[in-house]
């Protein structure tokens, strides 16, 4: 623990001296106090870090949030909420296309497939990870020794406290911490607007700015029964923001790259992100024709088109990242400084090259990618055949020793991946098919068709025709027959004779081979040599970067600020009215074309409310959702997107162009008053208790 806190002292003191930037998505237990202080003359305080920590929630279906009432109400983007809002919809209410309002706690819709966590608790636990890792070791052997120590600190933490808690590795494996969750399952939808208000602009805008969107929805979160009740939430501020204002975003940032080495950085640039793109292209286009088929087609196909041609667009800006010269060259010159560093340290100038390890493991990684694409982890499979998986994988898991099992199927994970196991989410085997036969088209092409797995799954027939043959006569789309394969163990499950089970039972042990391979191989040795990385760099120069991200919650902070392109000032506003004449500027046409609520109520508003703003702080995928407070810890908004310069942020932080994009708080207070019909829930947000206990009546 005592190295632990020297290590995030140090590098938090460094930080402050050496950058003024607004870079950093930082540890909640150690962030920049001091930077802040120099840069904005704002102190920090630990009563406010544990309020808006204690306030903010992550989704797990890789979106952030807040509680914003004490009743439980809690707030994220329409984006990240939509995939409830979608299982919520049938054919005759299509609230993806018409919006939802629940006028009362009643009508409030429960989401079948989320859950949302509370961080209340961290604990360093660098020494337990690392207690069977003896000298000489093998990585493979080291890697296994922590996984195992992991699994039983998890189970540990969630037996005796009852939460649930997972062991977050930071730089690499130098750092252990153990991060404890409340957990929420039953939430409700409360409120959410169209689709075409929410995703203003369609793909055309998105990463672009300026931007005219109300990318919002509303859940409550539930517990016995009834609204929670919660000490920590987010109060509104009235005023919003202002030019130059300093803000905060708590949220959970996915992933970024910025502490990678530059063979890793290669693999990404020349290996899988080229990859990503490929199959998103050809996902994108085979989900188009699916939906041209018919109006049910294109509504139950929406989000998945929205979230791949999100995801080709952010792969896209990464991409151009790691093809920026600048950025590369100054990676290399920093290795390159870093190596020559620690190769000139005596501690260290006979020890084998922790860079030169890297590259092996890199190399290996390429030689086993499509097994472990394909194989392992299923690239473009649908929710079906995912099931099959978890299925088959469970019934063998399961009996071992808890520290012994993958970790998906580790004790203090077992409740979560059996909600999503049993969930009752709707399935739709057209969708499935059509998904599935991509899926086995790509695999086919990727692997050849002498490959034996790819022979195993096929059986002889085309892609179309086992993707078919698979989905049509599989049972599992039925929640009871998943309970009884689960509960039957490894006898029901090698009795089965369900298509998808048979299938994903042949593949297993090649799919196996490849996972170890690259656990043994791959992870294990870029964990032992990024901590030695680690360790160099903070003896050179301290840790003046936070970790990098792993989904986990942070504080980014920064400046509403506008930034120049193109020789022209770029405000650091929109408002209302400005989303009337970007929709008229494109003929009112899709997808510029503001909903009928919007159009019948223009009259009735106040044009020149701010809509959405920009700022410094620093972002990522993941951050989505993600609240936006000012210094007295209200909200002033909310994260819903970057720039398209931000998007070089997950390898190279700067605040020259690249900005994050929130939604303004008095914009939505606007919209649910005179728009929506909303005021009970505009009242809540303010704090009129009144009106929203009326609202439960």
């Amino acid at each position: 623990m005592k190295r632990f806190l020297a290590i995030l002292l140090a590098y938090t003191f460094l930080s402050s001296t050496v950058a003024l930037a607004d870079e950093g998505m930082w540890l909640y237990n150690a962030p920049p106090k001091d930077a802040i202080k120099a840069k904005y003359g704002f102190e920090l305080t630990q009563q406010w870090l544990d309020h808006v920590r204690l306030s903010s929630v992550r989704f797990n279906n890789g979106g952030s949030g807040s509680f914003v009432s004490p009743d439980g109400l809690t707030f994220t983007n329409h984006h990240v909420g939509a995939e409830c809002v979608q299982q919520l919809s049938t054919g005759g209410h299509d609230y993806i296309k018409t919006g939802f309002y629940a006028k009362s706690q009643a009508e409030e819709a429960k989401c079948p497939n989320l859950e949302l966590n509370q961080l209340v608790g961290i604990e360093d636990v660098s020494e337990k990870i690392n207690a069977g890792v003896k000298p000489g070791m093998s990585a493979a052997d080291a890697g296994q020794a922590q996984r195992a120590a992991m699994s039983d600190v998890e189970k540990n933490c969630s037996t005796s406290t009852g939460l649930r808690c997972d062991v977050v590795i930071f730089y690499s494996g130098q750092v252990y911490n153990l991060y404890k969750y409340k957990k929420y399952t039953d939430f409700r939808l409360v409120f959410a607007p169209e689709f075409d208000i929410a995703f203003f602009g369609g793909d055309p805008d998105n990463f672009t700015y300026p931007r005219y969107d109300l990318d919002i929805t509303f859940f409550r979160v539930y517990e016995n029964g009834k609204p929670a009740h919660v000490d920590n939430y987010l109060k509104w501020s009235p005023t919003g923001v202002s030019d130059g204002d300093l803000i905060f975003v708590s949220g959970h940032p996915g992933n970024t790259g910025r502490l990678l080495t530059m063979a890793q950085l290669e693999f990404l640039r020349d290996v899988q992100y080229p990859a990503a793109l490929k199959y998103y292209a050809r996902r994108i286009e085979v989900l188009q024709n699916f939906s041209k088929e018919s109006e049910e087609n294109a509504r139950i196909a929406q989000e998945n088109i929205f979230s791949l041609q999100n995801s080709q667009k952010a792969i896209t800006g990464y991409e151009a990242g790691l093809r920026d010269k600048s950025i590369m060259d100054r990676k290399a010159a920093d290795e390159a400084k870093l190596r020559a560093s620690f190769k000139a340290d005596s501690k260290t100038s006979g020890a084998p090259d922790p860079w030169n390890e890297i590259v092996q493991a890199i190399k290996v990684n390429q030689s086993i990618y499509g097994n472990l694409t394909y194989l392992e982890r299923l690239r473009g499979f649908p929710r079906l055949p995912q099931l099959a998986r978890t299925l088959v994988r469970a019934a063998e898991e399961r009996p071992k020793p808890n520290p012994d099992r993958f970790r998906e199927f580790r004790d203090s994970a077992l409740p979560s991946l059996e909600q999503q196991l049993f969930s009752t989410e709707p399935i739709y085997k057209n969708l499935e098919i059509v998904l599935l036969t991509d899926a086995l088209a790509e695999m086919q092409q990727s692997l050849g068709n002498d490959n034996s797995d790819v022979q195993k799954v096929l059986q002889g027939k085309t892609p179309a025709e086992a993707a078919k043959q698979l989905i049509t006569n599989t049972k599992l789309d039925d929640v009871a027959v998943r309970k009884q394969l689960y509960e039957g163990g490894q006898q029901a499950i090698n009795a089965s004779t369900d298509p998808l089970i048979t299938v994903l039972r042949a593949i297993d042990p090649d799919a196996r081979t490849a996972r170890k391979e690259y656990e043994d191989k791959v992870e294990s040795v870029v964990r032992r040599d990024g901590a030695t990385i680690a360790k160099a760099r903070f003896a050179q120069s301290g840790f003046t970067q936070p970790p990098d991200a792993t989904f986990t919650l942070r504080l980014s902070y920064g400046q509403v600020k506008g930034y120049e392109e193109n020789g022209k000032a770029v405000p650091f506003d929109t408002n209302i009215g400005g989303a009337y004449e970007h929709s008229a500027e494109h003929s009112n046409q899709p997808p510029y074309n503001l909903p009928e609520s919007w159009m019948k109520s223009k009259s009735t508003l106040n044009l020149k409310t701010p809509l959405n703003f920009v700022s410094t702080a620093d972002i990522i995928g993941g951050n989505s959702g993600s609240p936006t407070v000012n210094k007295k810890g209200e909200v002033v908004g909310i994260i819903f997107d970057g720039n398209i310069q931000s998007l070089a942020w997950n390898f190279a932080y700067s605040d020259k162009q690249a900005r994050a994009v929130s939604v303004d708080s008095r914009g939505i207070q606007e919209a649910l008053r005179k728009i929506y019909g909303a005021g009970a829930l505009a009242d809540e947000l303010m704090g009129s208790k009144a009106t929203a206990a009326s609202a439960a009546k």
